[in-house]
């Protein structure tokens, strides 16, 4: 495949991303739907680049030089998984679960919580930031 073909295909794969992920939160037309729409949103703010994907069987998964975190919705909250959380600050101590892991945080968003969005957007940033600091760390091994 060259990589005008590949380009084109990938292209198309996040353009179905963004389509499944608008279908969930039709689907859910409740507080469900809407936070994670606002969520959604906070993170396109946060990182104009960000990725959108779809795996494991439905899950949004938002990615930048990796995977930044997953947007599942559950019957009483909204949970945000980040990837590399536990390696994140998070001085406003918006992570809330998946606490005791040496890998992931998450943050449970439930129904009339209210979220810190310039918080959660620092989270972004931070979390994309390690994930291009990793890549370099590994093209710099790769290249010696």
């Amino acid at each position: 495949m060259n990589k005008e073909t590949a380009g084109k295909q990938q292209a198309a794969e996040r353009g179905a991303a963004a389509r499944l992920i608008d279908a969930r939160i039709e689907e859910l037309n409740d507080w469900r739907g809407e936070t994670l729409a606002r969520v959604r949103s906070l993170i396109h703010q946060a990182d104009p680049e960000v990725l959108e994907e779809w795996k494991w069987r439905g899950v949004p998964v938002w990615s930048h030089a990796g995977i930044i975190c997953t947007g599942e919705t559950y019957k009483q909250v909204v949970k945000l998984t980040f990837a590399k959380g536990a390696s994140l600050e998070d001085p406003a101590g918006l992570f809330n679960a998946s606490l005791e892991g040496n890998t992931r945080r998450a943050i449970d968003i439930r129904q009339g919580d209210s979220l810190n969005e310039a918080a959660l957007k620092a989270l972004i940033r931070v979390a994309v930031a390690l994930n291009n600091s990793k890549r370099s760390a590994g093209r710099s091994k790769a290249s010696e």
